[in-house]
């Protein structure tokens, strides 16, 4: 059996067996490995390197090439149960346009990201005055892919601008453990090291 790192993990518990699944930004296709072998599942992959497609090929997964900013665009409607974005959002250059891509093309999704609003990276940049580097943010500044940083208390902001309704958070721990919590309220947004986000597409007000 395929062993996952913690966040990891607790994204599998929250895919359903049997389900049609997309997973962006796959990366080395650990979780789609997972999921389609344990779970079932009918899994699909994007990526953007290279490298990790060539490695997603080799465990036997169905990846393609391709750009979260730009790719996502050209799949229909509704065409998958569950699409996960685990680790990635922060990378992207237009955030609330893969989201709301990602909202339309899935029934629910799952996004994860690291928290920049933990205290220790606030207490970084008040001693020190540099960017921080924790172990969920391990780059220089002038090396990270991630280029749109954000806090729980922001993306929770931007789920809503996108018409998301969250239907279940979880904390991040430093050692990858996770339990769920409020993203509304102040803890998470202090004390967690990145947060785990399940979502479906809000009902029209109409």
């Amino acid at each position: 059996m395929t062993l996952l790192r913690p966040d990891l993990a607790a994204i599998a518990d929250m895919v359903p067996a049997g389900t049609r699944l997309l997973d962006v930004g796959c990366g080395d296709g650990a979780l789609l490995e997972y999921l389609t072998r344990e779970r079932g599942v009918d899994g699909r992959g994007i990526e953007l390197s290279q490298q990790n497609v060539n490695a997603c090929v080799a465990r036997g997964l169905s990846v393609l090439q391709g750009d979260a900013d730009t790719d996502l665009a050209e799949y229909p409607s509704q065409v998958f149960d569950v699409v996960i974005l685990s680790q990635t959002i922060q990378a992207t250059r237009a955030p609330s346009t893969v989201l709301h891509n990602l909202l339309r093309i899935g029934r629910h999704t799952i996004v994860s990201f690291p928290n920049f609003g933990h205290w220790r990276v606030r207490l970084s940049l008040l001693l020190n005055g540099r960017m921080p580097r924790t172990a969920a943010l391990d780059y220089a500044w002038h090396e990270t892919p991630n280029i749109h940083l954000c806090t729980i208390a922001d993306f929770l902001a931007l789920a809503r601008q996108c018409n998301a309704e969250i239907e279940k958070t979880l904390s991040v721990g430093p050692s990858g453990a996770t339990h769920a919590t409020n993203a509304s309220s102040w803890g998470p947004n202090l004390f967690a090291e990145g947060a785990i986000f399940q979502m479906k597409p809000a009902r029209s007000q109409n």
